[in-house]
Protein backbone atom coordinates (compact mmCIF):
# COMPACT_ATOMS: atom_id res chain seq x y z
CA UNK A 1 0.00 0.00 0.00
CA UNK A 2 0.95 3.63 -0.72
CA UNK A 3 2.04 6.20 2.24
CA UNK A 4 -0.79 8.40 1.03
CA UNK A 5 -3.23 5.34 2.70
CA UNK A 6 -2.19 5.90 6.11
CA UNK A 7 -4.45 9.10 6.11
CA UNK A 8 -7.66 8.02 5.10
CA UNK A 9 -7.13 4.90 8.07
CA UNK A 10 -8.21 4.21 11.71
CA UNK A 11 -8.91 1.22 13.58
CA UNK A 12 -11.91 -1.41 12.54
CA UNK A 13 -12.87 -1.85 15.88
CA UNK A 14 -13.09 1.20 17.98
CA UNK A 15 -12.27 4.09 14.56
CA UNK A 16 -9.36 4.79 17.19
CA UNK A 17 -6.01 6.40 15.93
CA UNK A 18 -3.22 4.35 14.64
CA UNK A 19 0.28 4.15 15.55
CA UNK A 20 2.25 2.92 12.52
CA UNK A 21 5.95 1.25 12.46
CA UNK A 22 6.85 0.93 8.90
CA UNK A 23 9.33 -1.76 8.64
CA UNK A 24 10.04 -1.60 5.22
CA UNK A 25 9.15 0.31 2.06
CA UNK A 26 9.77 1.13 -1.82
CA UNK A 27 10.00 4.65 -2.12
CA UNK A 28 6.10 5.83 -1.66
CA UNK A 29 4.98 2.42 -1.41
CA UNK A 30 4.70 0.35 2.82
CA UNK A 31 5.96 -3.38 1.98
CA UNK A 32 6.29 -4.74 5.70
CA UNK A 33 4.50 -2.32 8.82
CA UNK A 34 2.37 -2.65 11.64
CA UNK A 35 -0.17 -0.24 12.54
CA UNK A 36 -1.58 -0.34 16.12
CA UNK A 37 -4.62 1.05 17.49
CA UNK A 38 -3.72 3.71 20.89
CA UNK A 39 -7.52 3.17 21.87
CA UNK A 40 -8.03 -0.26 21.92
CA UNK A 41 -4.29 -2.38 20.67
CA UNK A 42 -5.57 -4.01 17.66
CA UNK A 43 -3.21 -4.73 15.54
CA UNK A 44 -3.08 -4.47 12.11
CA UNK A 45 0.03 -5.99 9.39
CA UNK A 46 0.98 -4.80 6.16
CA UNK A 47 2.68 -8.05 4.46
CA UNK A 48 3.81 -8.00 1.02
CA UNK A 49 2.25 -4.48 0.35
CA UNK A 50 -0.76 -5.63 1.87
CA UNK A 51 -2.73 -3.98 4.66
CA UNK A 52 -4.71 -6.72 6.96
CA UNK A 53 -7.36 -5.05 8.28
CA UNK A 54 -9.80 -7.81 9.30
CA UNK A 55 -11.35 -7.94 12.78
CA UNK A 56 -10.25 -10.57 15.56
CA UNK A 57 -14.76 -11.03 15.47
CA UNK A 58 -15.32 -11.32 12.10
CA UNK A 59 -14.10 -14.84 10.46
CA UNK A 60 -10.32 -14.25 9.08
CA UNK A 61 -11.20 -17.47 6.92
CA UNK A 62 -10.28 -16.84 3.48
CA UNK A 63 -13.13 -18.37 1.42
CA UNK A 64 -10.45 -17.89 -1.86
CA UNK A 65 -7.34 -19.67 -0.21
CA UNK A 66 -10.18 -22.35 0.60
CA UNK A 67 -11.40 -22.30 -2.84
CA UNK A 68 -8.31 -22.45 -4.74
CA UNK A 69 -6.90 -24.82 -2.21
CA UNK A 70 -8.88 -27.42 -2.97
CA UNK A 71 -7.83 -27.52 -6.42
CA UNK A 72 -3.95 -27.49 -6.25
CA UNK A 73 -4.59 -30.79 -4.23
CA UNK A 74 -7.01 -32.27 -6.08
CA UNK A 75 -4.17 -32.47 -8.81
CA UNK A 76 -1.80 -33.60 -6.51
CA UNK A 77 -3.77 -36.30 -5.95
CA UNK A 78 -5.47 -37.14 -9.32
CA UNK A 79 -2.28 -36.84 -12.08
CA UNK A 80 -4.70 -38.02 -14.76
CA UNK A 81 -6.52 -35.73 -14.21
CA UNK A 82 -3.78 -32.76 -14.15
CA UNK A 83 -2.48 -34.38 -17.46
CA UNK A 84 -5.47 -34.01 -18.95
CA UNK A 85 -6.56 -30.34 -17.93
CA UNK A 86 -2.69 -29.10 -18.58
CA UNK A 87 -1.70 -30.44 -21.53
CA UNK A 88 -5.02 -31.46 -23.54
CA UNK A 89 -5.32 -29.63 -26.41
CA UNK A 90 -7.00 -25.83 -25.30
CA UNK A 91 -10.09 -26.92 -28.13
CA UNK A 92 -10.69 -30.31 -26.41
CA UNK A 93 -11.30 -28.69 -23.30
CA UNK A 94 -15.12 -27.70 -21.96
CA UNK A 95 -14.94 -24.08 -21.83
CA UNK A 96 -14.60 -24.11 -17.91
CA UNK A 97 -12.02 -26.21 -17.82
CA UNK A 98 -10.36 -24.17 -19.99
CA UNK A 99 -11.16 -21.37 -17.57
CA UNK A 100 -9.17 -24.14 -15.06
CA UNK A 101 -6.44 -24.22 -17.32
CA UNK A 102 -5.73 -20.67 -16.61
CA UNK A 103 -6.14 -20.15 -13.26
CA UNK A 104 -3.75 -23.26 -12.41
CA UNK A 105 -1.63 -21.52 -14.79
CA UNK A 106 -1.54 -18.39 -13.38
CA UNK A 107 -1.28 -19.82 -9.87
CA UNK A 108 1.36 -21.17 -10.84
CA UNK A 109 3.42 -17.77 -11.51
CA UNK A 110 2.90 -18.86 -15.25
CA UNK A 111 1.17 -15.48 -16.35
CA UNK A 112 2.05 -15.06 -20.37
CA UNK A 113 0.82 -18.34 -20.79
CA UNK A 114 -2.15 -18.13 -18.96
CA UNK A 115 -3.42 -15.00 -20.47
CA UNK A 116 -2.58 -16.75 -23.73
CA UNK A 117 -5.39 -19.11 -22.39
CA UNK A 118 -7.83 -16.71 -21.58
CA UNK A 119 -7.25 -14.90 -24.42
CA UNK A 120 -7.73 -18.52 -26.46
CA UNK A 121 -10.79 -19.90 -24.52
CA UNK A 122 -14.27 -20.09 -25.61
CA UNK A 123 -15.99 -17.66 -23.26
CA UNK A 124 -18.26 -19.11 -20.36
CA UNK A 125 -20.86 -16.24 -20.46
CA UNK A 126 -23.02 -15.15 -24.17
CA UNK A 127 -21.94 -12.02 -26.01
CA UNK A 128 -24.56 -10.12 -25.04
CA UNK A 129 -23.32 -10.10 -21.54
CA UNK A 130 -19.91 -9.34 -22.43
CA UNK A 131 -20.90 -6.49 -24.44
CA UNK A 132 -23.38 -5.63 -21.87
CA UNK A 133 -20.62 -5.89 -19.14
CA UNK A 134 -17.75 -3.92 -20.68
CA UNK A 135 -20.30 -1.39 -21.50
CA UNK A 136 -20.86 -0.92 -18.08
CA UNK A 137 -17.12 -0.82 -17.46
CA UNK A 138 -16.74 2.40 -20.14
CA UNK A 139 -19.71 4.38 -18.62
CA UNK A 140 -17.92 4.12 -15.11
CA UNK A 141 -14.66 5.23 -16.91
CA UNK A 142 -16.01 7.98 -18.08
CA UNK A 143 -18.09 8.69 -15.10
CA UNK A 144 -14.68 8.56 -13.19
CA UNK A 145 -13.14 11.18 -15.70
CA UNK A 146 -15.06 14.29 -14.20
CA UNK A 147 -13.90 13.18 -10.26
CA UNK A 148 -10.54 13.28 -8.81
CA UNK A 149 -8.86 11.49 -5.69
CA UNK A 150 -8.03 7.97 -5.04
CA UNK A 151 -10.66 5.41 -6.33
CA UNK A 152 -11.71 2.66 -3.52
CA UNK A 153 -12.81 -0.46 -5.56
CA UNK A 154 -14.58 -2.66 -3.11
CA UNK A 155 -14.94 -6.34 -3.30
CA UNK A 156 -12.38 -6.02 -6.44
CA UNK A 157 -11.11 -9.71 -6.29
CA UNK A 158 -9.25 -10.65 -9.41
CA UNK A 159 -9.06 -7.14 -10.14
CA UNK A 160 -10.28 -6.91 -13.74
CA UNK A 161 -12.26 -3.49 -12.68
CA UNK A 162 -8.95 -2.12 -11.11
CA UNK A 163 -7.05 -3.04 -14.24
CA UNK A 164 -9.23 -0.93 -16.53
CA UNK A 165 -8.96 2.14 -14.33
CA UNK A 166 -5.10 1.80 -13.53
CA UNK A 167 -4.63 1.20 -17.08
CA UNK A 168 -6.85 4.15 -18.26
CA UNK A 169 -7.42 7.17 -15.50
CA UNK A 170 -4.13 8.94 -14.50
CA UNK A 171 -5.14 8.56 -10.61
CA UNK A 172 -4.39 6.03 -7.94
CA UNK A 173 -6.46 3.32 -6.99
CA UNK A 174 -7.25 1.25 -3.91
CA UNK A 175 -7.85 -2.49 -4.65
CA UNK A 176 -9.76 -4.14 -1.53
CA UNK A 177 -10.80 -7.36 -0.94
CA UNK A 178 -12.35 -9.19 2.17
CA UNK A 179 -9.32 -12.21 1.13
CA UNK A 180 -5.87 -11.42 1.50
CA UNK A 181 -5.34 -14.55 -1.05
CA UNK A 182 -6.73 -13.32 -3.91
CA UNK A 183 -5.49 -9.81 -3.12
CA UNK A 184 -1.63 -11.24 -3.53
CA UNK A 185 -2.95 -12.62 -6.82
CA UNK A 186 -4.18 -9.57 -7.98
CA UNK A 187 -0.90 -8.31 -6.84
CA UNK A 188 1.07 -10.56 -8.81
CA UNK A 189 -1.07 -10.30 -12.34
CA UNK A 190 -0.72 -5.97 -11.99
CA UNK A 191 2.72 -6.16 -11.57
CA UNK A 192 3.23 -8.46 -14.72
CA UNK A 193 0.83 -5.56 -16.66
CA UNK A 194 3.25 -2.64 -14.81
CA UNK A 195 0.16 -1.50 -13.73
CA UNK A 196 1.04 -2.03 -9.67
CA UNK A 197 2.87 1.23 -9.25
CA UNK A 198 -0.72 3.43 -9.75
CA UNK A 199 -2.24 0.07 -7.39
CA UNK A 200 -2.46 0.14 -3.29
CA UNK A 201 -3.79 -3.28 -1.83
CA UNK A 202 -6.15 -3.57 1.17
CA UNK A 203 -7.91 -6.34 3.11
CA UNK A 204 -10.89 -5.74 4.70
CA UNK A 205 -14.51 -6.78 5.63
CA UNK A 206 -16.50 -4.38 4.43
CA UNK A 207 -18.77 -4.18 7.09
CA UNK A 208 -16.60 -2.60 9.73
CA UNK A 209 -14.05 -0.83 7.79
CA UNK A 210 -10.67 0.69 8.44
CA UNK A 211 -11.90 4.10 6.78
CA UNK A 212 -12.11 6.99 8.38
CA UNK A 213 -15.62 9.10 8.23
CA UNK A 214 -16.14 10.88 4.61
CA UNK A 215 -12.28 9.54 3.64
CA UNK A 216 -13.77 8.16 -0.02
CA UNK A 217 -14.65 10.91 -2.38
CA UNK A 218 -15.00 7.89 -5.35
CA UNK A 219 -15.85 4.34 -4.64
CA UNK A 220 -16.92 1.63 -7.60
CA UNK A 221 -17.70 -2.17 -7.44
CA UNK A 222 -17.34 -4.88 -9.96
CA UNK A 223 -20.48 -7.34 -9.77
CA UNK A 224 -19.66 -6.99 -5.48
CA UNK A 225 -23.35 -6.24 -4.69
CA UNK A 226 -24.86 -9.73 -6.00
CA UNK A 227 -23.27 -11.48 -3.39
CA UNK A 228 -23.91 -9.99 -0.20
CA UNK A 229 -26.48 -11.15 2.51
CA UNK A 230 -28.54 -8.81 4.84
CA UNK A 231 -26.86 -5.77 2.99
CA UNK A 232 -27.90 -2.80 5.82
CA UNK A 233 -24.97 -2.91 8.12
CA UNK A 234 -22.82 -2.80 5.06
CA UNK A 235 -24.52 0.05 2.83
CA UNK A 236 -24.59 2.20 6.51
CA UNK A 237 -20.67 1.17 6.78
CA UNK A 238 -20.51 2.40 3.23
CA UNK A 239 -22.31 5.42 3.48
CA UNK A 240 -20.39 6.59 6.78
CA UNK A 241 -16.82 6.49 4.67
CA UNK A 242 -17.89 7.54 1.30
CA UNK A 243 -18.65 11.44 0.91
CA UNK A 244 -19.23 11.52 -2.58
CA UNK A 245 -20.63 8.58 -5.23
CA UNK A 246 -20.38 5.26 -5.01
CA UNK A 247 -20.41 3.42 -8.76
CA UNK A 248 -21.55 -0.24 -8.21
CA UNK A 249 -21.62 -2.06 -11.68
CA UNK A 250 -24.03 -4.85 -10.71
CA UNK A 251 -27.15 -6.66 -12.23
CA UNK A 252 -30.70 -7.17 -11.62
CA UNK A 253 -33.08 -10.33 -12.24
CA UNK A 254 -36.95 -9.34 -12.73
CA UNK A 255 -39.39 -10.24 -10.18
CA UNK A 256 -41.12 -12.17 -12.59
CA UNK A 257 -38.35 -14.90 -13.06
CA UNK A 258 -39.96 -17.64 -11.21
CA UNK A 259 -37.24 -20.19 -12.44
CA UNK A 260 -34.54 -18.80 -11.08
CA UNK A 261 -36.01 -17.08 -7.48
CA UNK A 262 -35.75 -20.60 -5.84
CA UNK A 263 -32.11 -20.59 -6.23
CA UNK A 264 -31.53 -16.62 -5.45
CA UNK A 265 -33.63 -16.99 -2.24
CA UNK A 266 -31.71 -20.23 -1.33
CA UNK A 267 -28.17 -18.32 -1.53
CA UNK A 268 -29.96 -15.40 0.66
CA UNK A 269 -29.04 -13.11 -1.92
CA UNK A 270 -32.59 -11.57 -2.37
CA UNK A 271 -31.92 -7.89 -1.43
CA UNK A 272 -29.66 -6.14 -3.97
CA UNK A 273 -30.64 -9.00 -6.98
CA UNK A 274 -33.50 -6.96 -7.36
CA UNK A 275 -34.05 -3.47 -8.50
CA UNK A 276 -36.51 -2.30 -6.49
CA UNK A 277 -35.24 -3.75 -3.39
CA UNK A 278 -31.84 -3.09 -3.95
CA UNK A 279 -32.58 0.79 -4.28
CA UNK A 280 -35.06 0.23 -1.14
CA UNK A 281 -32.24 -0.78 0.69
CA UNK A 282 -29.51 2.25 -0.07
CA UNK A 283 -32.22 4.60 0.49
CA UNK A 284 -32.87 2.77 4.04
CA UNK A 285 -29.02 3.43 4.33
CA UNK A 286 -29.23 6.93 3.64
CA UNK A 287 -28.08 7.17 0.27
CA UNK A 288 -29.66 8.81 -2.76
CA UNK A 289 -29.55 6.01 -5.20
CA UNK A 290 -29.72 6.60 -9.38
CA UNK A 291 -29.74 3.34 -11.92
CA UNK A 292 -28.18 4.22 -14.94
CA UNK A 293 -27.11 2.55 -18.30
CA UNK A 294 -29.47 -0.07 -18.22
CA UNK A 295 -28.79 -3.01 -20.56
CA UNK A 296 -30.35 -6.16 -21.00
CA UNK A 297 -28.68 -9.28 -21.79
CA UNK A 298 -29.61 -12.71 -22.74
CA UNK A 299 -27.74 -15.31 -20.07
CA UNK A 300 -27.49 -18.84 -19.89
CA UNK A 301 -26.14 -21.31 -16.87
CA UNK A 302 -22.22 -21.41 -16.61
CA UNK A 303 -20.79 -24.51 -17.78
CA UNK A 304 -19.57 -27.11 -15.50
CA UNK A 305 -15.80 -28.87 -15.58
CA UNK A 306 -16.56 -32.39 -17.13
CA UNK A 307 -12.72 -33.15 -15.52
CA UNK A 308 -13.28 -31.45 -12.27
CA UNK A 309 -17.10 -31.74 -11.52
CA UNK A 310 -17.82 -28.58 -10.55
CA UNK A 311 -19.29 -25.07 -11.93
CA UNK A 312 -18.53 -21.43 -12.17
CA UNK A 313 -21.54 -19.40 -11.09
CA UNK A 314 -24.24 -20.69 -8.98
CA UNK A 315 -27.05 -18.10 -10.80
CA UNK A 316 -28.35 -18.04 -13.16
CA UNK A 317 -29.62 -21.77 -13.06
CA UNK A 318 -31.75 -21.57 -16.00
CA UNK A 319 -31.94 -19.09 -18.83
CA UNK A 320 -32.99 -15.50 -18.14
CA UNK A 321 -32.51 -11.85 -19.73
CA UNK A 322 -30.85 -9.67 -17.19
CA UNK A 323 -30.10 -5.96 -16.46
CA UNK A 324 -26.83 -5.08 -16.46
CA UNK A 325 -26.31 -1.10 -14.83
CA UNK A 326 -24.72 1.09 -13.07
CA UNK A 327 -26.15 2.00 -9.63
CA UNK A 328 -25.11 4.88 -8.45
CA UNK A 329 -25.25 6.10 -4.84
CA UNK A 330 -24.42 9.36 -3.99
CA UNK A 331 -23.77 10.70 -0.60
CA UNK A 332 -26.74 12.90 0.52
CA UNK A 333 -24.14 15.56 1.17
CA UNK A 334 -22.22 15.75 -2.32
CA UNK A 335 -23.35 17.12 -5.24
CA UNK A 336 -23.60 15.30 -8.51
Amino acid sequence: MHGYVIEMLECAACHGSLVWQIDEADGDRIETADATCGDCRMSYPVREGIGVFLLSDFSRDDLWAQMEGWLPKYLREHPDVERLLMESPLDTLDPADQRFRANVLEERGQLDEALAVRAEATPVYTAEQLTASEDQTEYVLRFLEASEGPVVDLASGGGALVEEIARSLDRPVIATDFSPTILRRARIRLQHLGLYDRVSLLAFDARQTPLRNSSVQTMTSNQGLPNIREPGPLLTELRRVVSGHFAAMTIFYDEEDQSNAAAIRELQVTDLLYRDRAVAAFRTAGWEVEILNSRSALARPTPRSQLLGVGIDGLPVVETTLDYCVLLATSAASEL
